[in-house]
């Protein structure tokens, strides 16, 4: 289950994408229009700055803007940044692998063996959409 972090970032992000015109977009305009928190967005914002998807602008005519196009942006990605492993087990991992401390074999468990299933058909579907597909319904 995505978390409300997570929920809120794409909802943002759409909400920037969708004004389309690469003017910055002010927080308290996304926050109200999405009925998110402004101070839990800030924060949200502020991360995907930090990680290379959002660009800001200080003073009138300020915001966040997109700093690359919808097209370029995958969900995958941003659920990584936002949210951290797309995972269900960290013994599956692709970018944030652990083993998991009651498993006496990877190569045995038959949980493992489905959450490598589950894990890359969910990333089939994730990696091969984009901003722009969350925008264009």
């Amino acid at each position: 289950m995505l978390s409300k972090k997570t929920k809120y970032g794409l909802k943002a992000l759409s909400y920037i994408a969708k004004k389309g015109d690469d003017a910055p977009v002010l927080i308290s305009e996304i926050a109200t229009e999405e009925n998110i928190s402004k101070k839990f967005l800030e924060a949200i914002l502020l991360q995907l700055k930090n990680n290379g998807l959002l660009g800001s602008k200080k003073g009138k005519g300020g915001g966040y803007y997109l700093i690359k196009t919808p097209k370029e942006i995958n969900v995958a990605s941003l659920i990584r940044i936002l949210e951290g492993p797309i995972a269900m087990l960290p013994c599956v991992s692709l970018n944030f692998y652990e083993k998991c401390d009651d498993c006496k074999d990877e190569a045995q468990c038959g949980l493992h063996h489905i959450m490598i299933e589950v894990r890359d058909n969910m990333l089939a579907v994730l990696e091969n959409k984009t901003l722009d597909d969350l925008t264009s319904l």
